[in-house]
């Protein structure tokens, strides 16, 4: 996964970090050289965090390699730039050496941070990313004459394919063998000197630690300089309060004296680079690229304000029309399966509480959970492939104007996609939106996205309360419409709420958009599943533990305390059955007071006893008991509903091949009247109540981290559950009112 920290086995000889643009390529280039399996993307912001691996060089040396967080340059506007920025100048330990990332077809706009981290003095090695595309353009790059240019040693590559590695590795010996050249500090504009010495001035004050260097001579004053810049651009933002007073109060200074003065420093430092990288792509490229004509006339149709739109909207009914196609004979593959191991375990175990453990609550919770694998196994796959695709940019900006008009940053999109799978790495994604206010904006609503956890709920209560082979214009079956219904519904609420927060608790200015384009590419089927993989590994692994903890203990609050009275009862009532009735009926009697029994002791347990006690709560929502067991255990993970369900209805215990699978359960589970408990109603005010309550710890969690302590998560779960309580009764109690059943 791309968030968090790889796991390192061994130790390491040095250390190298890889920098670049975000989309440059860095990610796949870090799993080339480590064996890893980082997740990778056709857009910018899929890593955000700091990963780490070992590659093993020819020579036999290992390095610990670092995939840093990409960004644009050495100025720190965001969570995961300053991460990068703190990677590359440091205040104490810096990597031995950096291997920057560019893409060969658009290297000026790579080139600027390339150069500004070749003078900061730092041993560098340039690895020139998709020279497959370049040369497909009708590029050819001068890499000897560009390395000259940029004082380091230019490798062209195409990491996708591992092309130019073993090269790419010989560089690095080298270079690690060698100083290299001195690197001279940055220049800067006449304009320019005098308020670079006085920040610099500062930064020696302040000793070898804030300068960034323990050395002396170039090499150190390079790193000054290239710290200077860096605060004269960056210090102005108060995400970097954490910088020396000294350093702040000189930028300041040098600061306002060039506004008083009608100047505009960053223009003027940016202004330079960028005219010094213009003339070393003259000197280095020696043939223009090619347009893309083919790509401009689908971007006018993707991008377009309403064709974009109709295209968007085709896509995503087409995918929810497969989620149901062609998952469903997937799908009862594995609840035979389930039905099967349920079997053959309980034929093995004789009668007891091992017996009832095992395959009541084990086999039946987590069982009934990986039931609906294969459908998230396919959401992950679509999800992939239009990322790889290079579409979702064009969806991001196509659907800008919505974001934008209720407060959205342009950057809340690939968290926001990122919800559709889990919220958690998706709260950690608003690292890339540089404001405080902005972020919490998104990662307040983002919850609100329907996650990768819903979809086993919204499946098996479609599937129980909806007839499977209705349809809706004799096109879509009506679980499809359904689904799409509640994923469109959780986009409108999470836009509303962000638009509420924005004008309210965080106002503050509509924000603009600034994304980068990725190329069209077609996605390879590696890459894809490889992508899909990883991420139903993690909801098996993350999710599977939650349940199968909450599963033994809701099995156990569902069994004890154990009434002996109730089961005494019963002996009785079957012993006069068997003296007074006989064939048929007496079996028919029988199985009555079997299920009479069970559902006693299940009223007397302690998880009965809790349901019936918040019962008059959720009847209003069309909900007994039993689903208010379901309810509570699913606050600690929704799917959580599923394990519980099973466990309560009892799908396990004497389970054969003959027995119902869990929908079909539902679906013959009675009120004490008669009536059926799960009704369409009943079913579609539980799935708006999944829709929109806060049932996730993990995510809890991962808000309290990312906004900085327990106000904000307090906020979230209390307007989320207030949503989700109010919402479903307007559904019911609305439905009722419509004459709706």
């Amino acid at each position: 996964m791309a968030q968090g920290q790889l796991q390192i086995q061994g130790s390491s000889d040095f250390s190298v970090a890889l920098a670049g643009n975000p989309n440059s390529g860095k990610t796949t280039l870090f799993n080339v050289l480590t064996g890893a399996k980082a997740q990778t993307g056709n857009y910018p912001g899929i890593t955000v965090d700091m990963i780490q691996g070992l590659a093993k060089l020819k020579s036999g040396a290992v390095a610990k390699v670092l995939d840093i967080p990409g960004t644009y340059s050495l100025t720190a506007r965001s969570a995961e730039e300053q991460v990068a920025v703190e990677a590359l100048l440091p205040a104490g330990d810096k990597p031995d050496l950096v291997i920057v990332v560019a893409d060969a077809t658009a290297l000026e706009r790579h080139l600027y941070l390339a150069l500004q981290i070749v003078e900061t003095g730092l041993p560098v090695v340039i690895a020139l990313n998709m020279m497959d595309e370049a040369r497909a353009l009708g590029m050819k790059i001068n890499t000897a004459r560009l390395g000259e240019l940029l004082g380091a040693e230019v490798v062209p590559i195409v990491a996708s394919r591992a092309e130019g590695i073993d090269a790419l590795g010989e560089a690095i010996e080298r270079r690690l063998g060698s100083l290299g050249a001195c690197p001279r500090p940055e220049e800067v504009p006449e304009s320019l000197v005098e308020d670079v010495l006085e920040v610099e001035r500062a930064l020696r004050s302040e000793g070898p630690t804030a300068a960034g260097d323990e050395a002396t001579g170039g090499r150190a004053d390079a790193m000054v300089r290239a710290r200077a810049l860096w605060g004269i651009l960056s210090l102005g933002d108060d995400e970097l309060a954490h910088i020396d007073t000294s350093l702040r109060e000189a930028v300041a200074a040098v600061r306002n004296r060039a506004e008083a003065g009608g100047r505009d420093l960053d223009l003027e430092i940016i202004g330079a680079r960028y005219a010094r990288i213009d003339k070393i792509v003259r000197e280095s490229v020696q043939a223009h690229a090619r347009e893309r004509r083919w790509t401009t006339q689908i971007d006018a149709v993707l991008t377009h304000p309403v064709g974009g739109f109709v295209v968007f909207a085709v896509v995503m009914a087409g995918l929810f029309q497969a989620l149901f196609a062609w998952s469903d004979p997937m799908i009862g593959l594995v609840e035979d399966l389930v039905v099967v191991t349920q079997g053959a375990v309980g034929a093995l175990l004789s009668e007891g509480p091992v017996r009832g453990l095992l395959v009541d609550g084990v086999i039946a919770g987590v069982g009934n959970v990986l039931v609906f694998v294969p459908q998230i196994a396919l959401l992950f796959i679509f999800i992939a492939f239009l990322e790889d695709s290079g579409y979702l940019a064009r969806v991001a900006f196509v659907i800008d104007r919505v974001m934008s008009g209720v407060g959205l940053h342009g950057k809340a999109f690939v968290p926001l996609l990122s919800g559709f799978a889990c919220a958690v790495p998706a709260v950690m994604a608003t690292r890339t939106i540089e404001s405080r206010r902005d972020r919490l904006v998104t990662m307040l609503s983002l919850p609100l996205m329907s996650c990768s956890a819903r979809l086993p709920v919204y499946v098996l209560i479609i599937a129980t309360v909806f007839p499977p082979d209705a349809t809706v214009l004799g096109a879509m079956s009506l679980g499809a419409v359904v689904l799409f219904g509640l994923y469109a519904l959780s986009v409108v609420s999470t836009l509303g709420v962000a638009a509420i927060l924005h004008r309210t608790v965080l106002a503050g200015p509509r924000p603009p958009l600034v994304l980068e384009m990725p190329p069209y590419r077609l996605p390879t089927l590696r890459s894809v599943l490889g992508a899909a993989y990883r991420r139903v590994k993690s909801f098996i692994v993350d999710a599977g533990t939650i349940i199968l903890a909450m599963t033994i203990v809701l099995w156990a609050l569902l069994t004890y305390p154990h009434d002996a009275g109730v089961e005494h009862r019963f002996d009785t009532l079957r012993a006069e059955a068997s003296g007074a009735l006989s064939g048929d009926a007496l079996s028919e009697r029988m199985d009555t007071l079997d299920s009479g029994e069970s559902e006693a002791l299940l009223r007397a347990s302690a998880a009965g006893r809790l349901g019936r006690f918040i019962e008059p709560a959720i009847e209003p929502l069309g909900f007994d008991w039993k689903i208010g067991v379901g309810i509570i255990g699913s606050f600690a993970a929704r799917e959580v509903l599923i394990s519980t369900l099973g466990v309560v209805y009892g799908i396990g215990g004497d389970a054969d091949e003959e027995s119902l699978p869990l929908r079909d359960a539902l679906h013959s589970a009675s009120r004490p009247d008669g009536s059926p408990t799960f009704t369409p109603l009943m079913g579609v005010s539980l799935m708006v109540f999944f829709l929109f309550a806060a049932q996730c710890m993990s995510t809890l969690a991962v808000v309290r981290r990312e906004a900085g302590g327990w106000k904000w998560v307090a906020f979230m779960f209390t307007y989320m559950t207030g949503l989700a309580y109010l919402s479903s009764l307007v559904v019911y109690q609305g439905g009722l009112l419509l004459g709706f059943t």
